[in-house]
């Protein structure tokens, strides 16, 4: 079996493994020396997406221009980019699958500088003219895009890019994830125009900001809705064949959406999540009550509690960020989306969740079928461990910003009350996140007490030998726990530990970010 996988005879298995390091590009490159068979394979997986991650002087840019014809190297030695290249064995351009062009702007600009350090920070022209001769090699390369974030500030897109979108329509085709930004009214148009010609198999729609056009008004200068652009962008959305998550985000709490959410009506029976952040209600939300497979609804930062009130659906996901979360809002919506919900996030920025006792008796009376909790910005009280004995189905906790109330106020300590949480944690907890929470400093207890049989630990830090020899011990005691993820991971304090073998002998330990779980 391992010789046909190295002389390439599986190819699918072959590629299937690879997959799984598709965001290690020094593994990927590692893997391109093992033989031809593998080169070919990992190559394009390096290539599919070189823009993801802003680098420090972007040295991948260069091996573009040996795909540039004679009349674009001649132009970049007129601005002093004088770069003599090989021909290369692959036509990287082509292996291009997502584009970020603020990304795309950022590594152009910071290779420049680089390259001239003689240039002052920013050179704006050359950023923009570089920027395009890439778009453009990447359009004609006949690069087939995956995902596309189209934002930028400074990139001014040429007539000459918009004809060559025309002429190799498969760049678009195959489009399923886009990010509409902010950028000119003129540019925004044309792009949603040929956008809506080539491209029907979008199921992922993010729409951050609305596209209003500056005017003087009085000496003023004050900002006016571009109907044109949000004309395009109700045909755009209309012309998809499967649009199953929709986005929208505004920064000045918008109230007016000149029919873009009515325009999911079309997507009713395809839609399964909305996020919605920054907006206030308006009338257009009330289309989401006839998408009657929408699972999973998100609301972030919107300060108008009427738009929970289009929540006749039965979702099965629900998060709520706001600024401040008051529980006699979300009793309702509880009660509407009853046995149904399963994954539950809840935020509030500024204070702790108002009316507590009225969300948790909420929570226990209506939903006892959560699978998935996370909660920030609540007490660690002897009402909250009542929910979350509740919630037999539990398998994913995160608390993060919990806070122990007044000990007035309780007839128990605090370490009493660790102790009483750990013990009535439910059976079927696999995942335990407690890092942003006041619980971290008692690791050692809740470990030392705890039933469930945990998989997975994120703290914050793992730093002292008290704590190391609790996680030894839950790990002979229960034999589940395979990770503990740790927030600040490259700490000399943790890592010492680790060399030492005094913990990763029982348990991996890693970033956190390996195991996370958003809801």
């Amino acid at each position: 079996m391992a010789s046909k996988i190295f002389m390439g005879d599986m190819p699918e298995l072959m590629e299937n493994i690879l997959n799984n390091l598709n965001d290690d590009t020094y593994e990927l490159y590692q893997c391109a020396l093992v033989s031809r068979h593998w080169c070919r394979i990992s190559i394009p997986m390096i290539w599919q997406d070189p823009f993801k991650y802003f680098n420090q002087d972007a040295p991948f840019i260069p091996e573009y221009f040996s795909s540039l014809g004679e009349d674009e190297k001649f132009i970049l030695k007129e601005h002093g980019i004088n770069i003599e290249s090989s021909k290369t064995l692959f036509d990287y351009a082509r292996f291009l699958n997502n584009l970020d062009l603020h990304n795309l702007e950022n590594n152009t600009k910071t290779w420049i500088e680089s390259y001239m350090a003689y240039l002052k920070p920013y050179n704006g022209p050359l950023i923009n003219h570089i920027s395009n001769l890439l778009l453009k090699l990447f359009i004609e390369s006949g690069a087939t895009l995956h995902q596309l974030n189209i934002y930028s500030e400074f990139i001014k897109i040429k007539s000459e890019i918009f004809h060559s979108l025309e002429q190799n329509v498969q760049f678009f085709s195959r489009l399923q994830v886009l990010s509409f930004g902010t950028i000119s009214g003129e540019i925004s148009i044309t792009l949603l125009k040929i956008l809506t010609n080539h491209s029907t198999k979008i199921s992922d729609l993010k729409l951050d900001g609305f596209y209003y056009e500056p005017q003087v008004t009085r000496g003023r200068i004050e900002l006016y809705p571009n109907s044109q652009v949000f004309h395009e962008l109700v045909r755009f959305i209309k012309s998809q064949e499967q649009l199953k998550k929709f986005t929208m985000s505004s920064t000045e709490f918008a109230e007016e959406f000149h029919g873009i959410v009515l325009a999911l009506e079309c997507q009713k029976q395809s839609l399964q999540e909305v996020i919605i952040e920054g907006c206030n209600y308006s009338t257009e939300f009330e289309i989401l009550r006839k998408c009657e497979n929408l699972k999973t609804l998100r609301l972030r930062y919107c300060n108008d509690e009427s738009l929970l009130e289009v929540l006749d659906i039965k979702i099965n996901t629900l998060e709520v960020m706001k600024t401040t979360i008051e529980a006699s809002m979300l009793v309702l919506v509880f009660e509407k989306v009853s046995t149904s919900l399963q994954r539950l996030k809840l935020e509030s920025r500024d204070t702790i969740i108002v009316e507590q006792s009225l969300l948790t008796d909420a929570l226990m009376s209506f939903c006892p079928n959560i699978t998935y909790l996370d909660i920030a910005d609540i007490e660690f009280s002897t009402q909250f461990l009542d929910l979350i004995s509740n919630l037999q189905k539990l398998q994913f906790l995160t608390l993060g910003y919990i806070e122990f109330i007044d000990v007035s106020d309780e007839d128990v300590s605090d370490e009493e009350l660790v102790i009483q949480f750990a013990e009535i944690l439910p059976s079927t907890l696999q995942y335990l996140d407690l890092r942003n929470s006041c619980l971290d400093s008692y690791i050692d207890i809740i470990l030392n007490n705890c039933y469930a049989p945990l998989k997975k630990l994120i703290i914050h830090k793992l730093d002292d030998k008290k704590n190391a020899k609790a996680v030894i011990k839950f790990c002979k005691r229960k034999g589940t726990l395979n990770y503990v993820g740790v927030d600040n991971y490259w700490e000399s304090s943790f890592n010492s530990l680790k060399m030492e073998g005094y913990v990763d002998r029982y348990v991996t330990m890693g970033p956190y970010e390996d195991i996370y779980v958003e809801c």
